[in-house]
């Protein structure tokens, strides 16, 4: 790696670049998938190669390779700064970069125990079927599917100010997913289990690390499955909302996430995924939420997908406000949004949030874990549900829809459970909330204390174009929602 880079960074010293940097990487993924305990899909796969980015003359240019000889780091380094020169005429404004302190031979790696490449195939498989037998035996189920996502992640950088880091990341995702059919009508209603994707290792997958207890998991699926096929449809109308952190993070990562994200609110692929209503003029002004709404970009919190020690710009992982006492006061931004828009955001320093999902993409900005802070002593999600009298508990994440200024939404999710003068009182079905962003978090009536703060989040966020996936985490409390609009599903979608 040293080698391929200390060739690559000559080469465009000689050919008087601005600024280049040197990465190299190799991700190795493997998907496992059965379905009623049986293999129905296995997938492996490996990504290796390097790329070199440059700025020359106020213009960037890209280049990879897979050949891992210096000659091709070379080579690459010269299609790059070629490709800069045809750019410059076509390019709208000069890049600079923010500064950022040099870091020389710098290590980071993810917090976890078990490499999941370490474990056989077999036994991973056995464990997952193991699992789904034991959601079979249970009788209102008629199916289960299980999955397991795995990668390992390793990222060398170098850049000609001297930087070089060397990094390595596990994640790992589990999820089981049973179904039941009604024979009388027909209807079918599915039920998964709630342990999100995390930055760990195979120990918890295997429960070892006792982060999640798998055997009451698994065992609640059927019963629960049960009680939602025999459920009330919900009638639509305006409700008190307790949402439960495994559902609240998807709402946090679209509706929150990707809004503050600085190059979609700079008018960044608008033709594609959307720009965003937060734009950079509201910055310290937009009433974002209530007060009690307190949103962090954080590139440090332990376990996280997005969670790293340097980003692909060479920036060292930090920790931000974004929303504080319900304004808007932050974006996620790389090092040339931060240099050029340094007056309104009152910062010159990137607040690391440039990554490229494999070593033939060009990083862009990327979401950081995008959190909601508990409140310090807060409640419990008992207390919250106390506190309505007429309302909806609403336990883990399902579809959901978004407009392209991530302002008009609806979420649904996999479990609902009335509220009836501060006391569960079963399940719902066919439930979804809508809102508009400003007004749902403007409703945040409290949120819950540490000991209901859950880490959750995704493995595949898509964005840009080509596109590239990026994994990410939200940590959320438990939070009270006053009048929330809420659709009924089924009358929705005409049935």
């Amino acid at each position: 790696m040293r080698m391929l880079a200390d060739a690559a960074l000559q080469r465009a010293r000689d050919l008087g670049v601005d600024h280049a940097e040197f990465r190299f990487e190799r991700i190795r993924s493997q998907t496992l998938a059965l379905r009623d305990a049986a293999l129905e899909g296995s997938r492996d796969g490996e990504d290796v190669g390097f790329s070199v980015r440059v700025l020359h003359d106020g213009t960037w240019g890209f280049a990879a390779a897979v050949d891992l000889t210096p000659e091709h780091a070379v080579r690459a380094t010269e299609q790059a700064v070629e490709l800069a020169k045809v750019a410059r005429d076509l390019s709208p404004t000069r890049v600079e970069i923010a500064d950022e302190p040099t870091y020389a031979d710098v290590m980071w790696v993810s917090d976890y125990d078990i490499d999941p490449f370490s474990i056989p195939d077999t036994d991973k498989i056995e464990l997952l079927a193991a699992r789904s037998r034991q959601v079979l035996e249970q009788p209102a189920v008629d199916h289960i599917t299980a999955r397991l996502d795995q990668v390992l992640e390793n990222k060398f950088y170098a850049n000609t100010a001297g930087t070089v880091t060397t990094q390595q990341r596990v994640r790992v995702q589990p999820a089981f997913e049973a179904l039941a059919v009604d024979a009388g009508s027909g209807r079918f209603e599915t039920m998964e289990t709630l342990a999100a994707p995390a930055g760990r290792g195979w120990e918890y997958v295997t429960g070892a690390d006792g982060v999640v207890a798998w055997d009451a998991a698994l065992d609640e699926l059927g019963p629960l499955l049960a009680e939602k096929l025999a459920a009330p449809t919900v009638d639509a109308g305006r409700y008190d909302l307790v949402i439960d952190p495994t559902n609240l993070w998807l709402t946090i990562h679209e509706s929150v996430g990707h809004a503050t994200e600085l190059d979609r609110a700079l008018g960044y692929e608008a033709n594609y995924a959307g720009t965003s209503f937060a734009t950079l003029d509201k910055l310290g002004t937009l009433r974002y939420g209530s007060p009690a709404m307190h949103v962090t970009g954080d590139r440090t919190a332990r376990h996280g997908l997005a969670t790293i020690g340097y980003d692909d710009e060479g920036v060292q992982a930090q920790r931000w406000d974004i929303v504080r006492d319900g304004v808007l006061v932050g974006y996620q931004l790389d090092r040339a949004m931060a240099k050029d828009n340094a007056s309104a955001l009152g910062t010159s320093r990137s607040n690391g949030c440039a990554f490229a999902d494999s070593p033939g993409h060009v990083p862009v900005q990327r979401m950081a874990n995008v959190s909601l802070q508990p409140a310090a002593a807060g409640p419990s999600t008992e207390d919250l549900i106390s506190r309505v009298d007429d309302g909806i508990y609403i336990v883990g994440n399902k579809s959901w829809s978004i407009d392209m200024q991530r302002y008009n939404f609806q979420f649904t999710g996999q479990r609902f459970y009335r509220i009836r003068n501060g006391r569960l009182s079963g399940q719902l079905r066919d439930v979804a909330y809508q809102a508009t962003t400003t007004d749902f978090w403007g409703s945040l009536d409290a949120v819950g204390g540490p000991q209901t703060y859950v880490l959750g989040g995704a493995f595949n966020c898509g964005k840009a174009q080509p596109g590239q996936i990026a994994p990410v985490s939200h940590g959320c409390p438990s939070a009270l929602f006053r009048d929330i609009n809420v659709l009924n599903t089924a009358q929705e979608g005409g049935q």
